[in-house]
């Protein structure tokens, strides 16, 4: 398999996330693991911008980015069928909790055993390391 195959066969994951580290060790992650990644993006424009340019397995979004709510992006992916896994410190509020009903919760600060099992679960793929 030549590496341009084997990238288009990766299955690309959505990343929005405001905080850099965590990003950057999320994304990181992410490649070691057979994935593609699209982001990361710290900024709701644009992730709803990359949304219907992609062919996205999955996202993984930050609920609160610098005080904005990400519901635009949420809603933006369930209206694509894209599976989402909520990465959050606030999803267990209550006035935000019912709005999030149903969707996976990893919350912060995120383990790599957690957000595997969640995203074999979620978006159906598994790690390939």
């Amino acid at each position: 398999m030549t590496e341009l195959e084997y990238l288009n066969d990766c299955p690309n994951i959505l990343l929005l996330e405001d905080d850099l580290l965590l990003a950057m060790d999320m994304e990181d992650h992410l490649l070691q693991t057979g994935h593609k990644i699209v982001g990361p993006f710290g900024r709701i424009a644009d992730a709803l911008d990359a949304i219907p340019r992609n062919d996205l397995a999955g996202a993984i979004v930050d609920l609160n980015l610098h005080g904005e709510l990400s519901f635009p992006v949420i809603e933006a992916l369930q209206k694509l069928s894209v599976p989402v896994i909520i990465c959050s410190g606030y999803a267990e509020l209550p006035e935000l909790k019912s709005r999030l009903a149903g969707l996976p919760l990893l919350p912060k600060p995120w383990n790599v055993q957690k957000l595997d099992r969640l995203m074999q679960e979620t978006f159906g793929v598994g790690t390939n390391a």
